[in-house]
């Protein structure tokens, strides 16, 4: 009787792709290709922001005399969970798979194997990415323009994935994607003549 994936994926695969750390392969063949470019960054904004809140709320508290060890406690628990808040997502690429960690969990889909993209609207817009054996991922359309490979790992698995006729539902949003993403590397190539005088 095969075992029930976290997020609702078959077992056997469930297991295979869930424990795949960093670099060691994951679905498909070959390491990590790509990651997020900016996720230290974030890290670091992420635990400044948190850091910063702990400190103020000691400050007031030193202030008015009112700091003893339960308030110092709830201050740390309160600068924690910001801190959860605000973590990052970690998005890393290969031939194949995509892999995004949060802070207690990561999900990943085979990129060759997807079967919808849609997107998530509000105000955190979402790509969802949704494969054959059920997974699904969602990743911030941001991290996508910022990080070109993670960008044309996940095309070059589509157009597979539509070659091979599993996906099905989510044309309109690829092909704004595309779109999108063409734009920004023409912005980018259009910078990078001007910055040389190559106009």
């Amino acid at each position: 009787m095969g075992t029930q994936a976290p997020d609702g994926g078959p077992g056997e695969h469930g297991k295979h792709t869930e424990t795949g750390s960093r670099g060691s392969g994951g679905p498909g063949s070959g390491g990590v290709v790509a990651e997020d470019s900016r996720w230290t960054r974030d890290l670091w904004a992420a635990a400044f922001c948190a850091l910063a809140l702990l400190v103020l709320l000691h400050i007031v508290d030193l202030g008015a005399g009112t700091l003893d060890a339960p308030r110092s406690a709830l201050w740390s628990g309160l600068a924690a969970l910001l801190f959860a808040v605000l973590y990052p997502p970690r998005v890393t690429v290969g031939h194949d798979w995509l892999a995004v960690r949060g802070l207690l969990r990561e999900r990943r889909v085979h990129t060759h194997l997807l079967t919808r993209i849609s997107r998530r609207e509000g105000i955190a817009q979402r790509v969802v990415l949704r494969d054959a054996t059920g997974r699904r991922v969602e990743i911030d359309p941001i991290t996508l323009a910022a990080n070109p490979l993670i960008w044309h790992e996940i095309d070059r698995g589509a157009r597979r994935s539509r070659e091979s006729g599993l996906l099905r539902t989510g044309t309109p949003v690829l092909d704004g994607l595309r779109s999108r993403m063409d734009d920004i590397e023409t912005e980018r190539a259009r910078a990078v003549f001007e910055a040389s005088g190559l106009r």
